[in-house]
């Protein structure tokens, strides 16, 4: 796992939030119309101070779109609830899991080809709650 530090002061870029959803296009010329400007700092960070970015390696979370090299947004200070995608230590490795407490503490990866891991709970450490994550459909540039 590569740690990127955040910056001290991002550039606030703001940019068109169309009202209309979009299932396999760009919206129509009827529906061109701005809901507000977003500036994803604000959407993906709600704490600067604590709020960190790693990339993904691997292939144990595609199933929910997480992919080897995609960027998460991770809050160290969010406090993990059940379902919570986490950045947790196991035996000294990071690792990016779903967190289940319920019915007994559980790291579940999502594709079926990983094992949902059973830390011993006194050695569960919870690095940060991944809030959002970004995933380039183009590589390169």
């Amino acid at each position: 796992m590569r740690f990127i530090p955040s910056a001290t002061t991002p550039d606030i870029v703001r940019l068109p939030l169309f009202t209309e959803r979009c299932a396999a296009g760009f919206p129509s010329p009827a529906q061109d119309y701005v809901e507000a400007e977003l500036d994803l700092n604000e959407y993906c960070i709600r704490r600067k101070g604590s709020t960190f970015f790693v990339r993904a390696i691997g292939s144990s979370m595609t199933d929910i779109g997480l992919n080897d090299g995609d960027l998460m947004v991770v809050d160290k200070a969010e406090r993990a609830q059940h379902g919570d995608i986490v950045i947790a230590e196991i035996e000294g490795e990071f690792t990016v899991k779903r967190l289940l407490l319920k019915p007994r503490p559980a790291l579940q990866a999502m594709n079926p080809a990983f094992p949902t891991l059973y830390p011993d709970p006194e050695q569960l450490e919870i690095f940060g709650v991944v809030m959002a994550f970004v995933h380039k459909t183009r590589s390169g540039d």
